[in-house]
Formats: C-alpha cells, sequence, structure tokens
C-alpha cells in the first residue's frame, strides 16, 4: 500500500491505517485488511485504555504499531521453532504489512554513533562505567523509539559501558 497525503499535509497516521483498510477491504485483499483490522484494534484499545479514553498522536500510534511489530517476529520465531512454518509466514507476512507504517530501522553505525554521543553526554556530568547506565539509555532510548531494538541497544549499551 502507499501512503497517500491530503492537502493540508500529511494524514493522520490513524486515519491512514482506516483508509488503507477500505481500500484493502475493496480490492479483497484478505491479509492486509486482516493485519490492518487487527492493528486498529489494537490503537483503539490503546485510546481507552487508562482512566479516560483519549486520542492517540501519531508518535502513540507508532509506538502501538511497534509492539505488534514485535509481536509478529516473536509469534514467527515461536512457530519456527515449533515446526509449524505455514503459521510463521503468516506472521511474517503480517509483519510485511505493518513495517510499511513504521519508519525506517536504523543501522548498526546509527545506532552505535547515538550511543557513542550519550556516553559522552553523560561523561561529561561525571558518570562513567555501569553507573551511567541509566542517564545513556534515557538518551538513547529517546533517539531510537521505534527505529532500534531496545533490547539489542541496551546490550551495546552495556557491553561499552563495562568495556
Amino acid at each position: 500500500m502507499t501512503r497517500v497525503t491530503c492537502q493540508t499535509g500529511a494524514m493522520a497516521l490513524k486515519d491512514q491505517l482506516q483508509s488503507d483498510l477500505h481500500a484493502a477491504m475493496k480490492s479483497r485483499d484478505e491479509l492486509t485488511s486482516a493485519t490492518l483490522r487487527m492493528a486498529l484494534a489494537a490503537v483503539t484499545n490503546a485510546e481507552v485504555a487508562g482512566k479516560q479514553a483519549k486520542e492517540l498522536s501519531d508518535d502513540e500510534v507508532l509506538m502501538v504499531l511497534d509492539k505488534e511489530a514485535k509481536k509478529r517476529r516473536e509469534s514467527a520465531a515461536a512457530y519456527r521453532d515449533g515446526n509449524r512454518p505455514e503459521l510463521a509466514e503468516r506472521e511474517e507476512a503480517e509483519l510485511g504489512v505493518l513495517t510499511g507504517y513504521l519508519p525506517q530501522p536504523l543501522s548498526e553505525d546509527e545506532v552505535s554513533a547515538i550511543i557513542d554521543s550519550a556516553i559522552a553526554e553523560v561523561a561529561e556530568t561525571g558518570k562513567t562505567g555501569m553507573a551511567a547506565m541509566g542517564p545513556v539509555m534515557q538518551k538513547v532510548t529517546a533517539a531510537t523509539r521505534g527505529r532500534a531494538d531496545g533490547k539489542t541497544v541496551s546490550g551495546i549499551v552495556r557491553e561499552r559501558l563495562q568495556g
């Protein structure tokens, strides 16, 4: 699916998901329509979670979509481990649909540069070694949110701070 922009600029991500769902339903694309329905249900659940319902911003919708994509990656791996390749392929196909709405992931070099910069900034405040883990992760997470896996980033930061 291609992203469409309206005359006033970029269409809100949730509106884009709904528009693409309608297009998928009209073209009878079962995989895309099922995946987008699931994504919109997750967005709606996030909107009504908590004490008061609220409209999610594009960044919050991206976080929901990132969670859903992570679920698909983990499910595909579990199905492959369980010798169920047909289910793994379905999960990977759904992941492909969701990936179209997520920002381009950062390369390893870009992540390394962000980590090095954050470590240098925190070192200027006097914190080094593992004592700097919290502040460094706070800066790195803000810079890589939705574009790099947090577990991988945390492992690299830990390795750099210990080494």
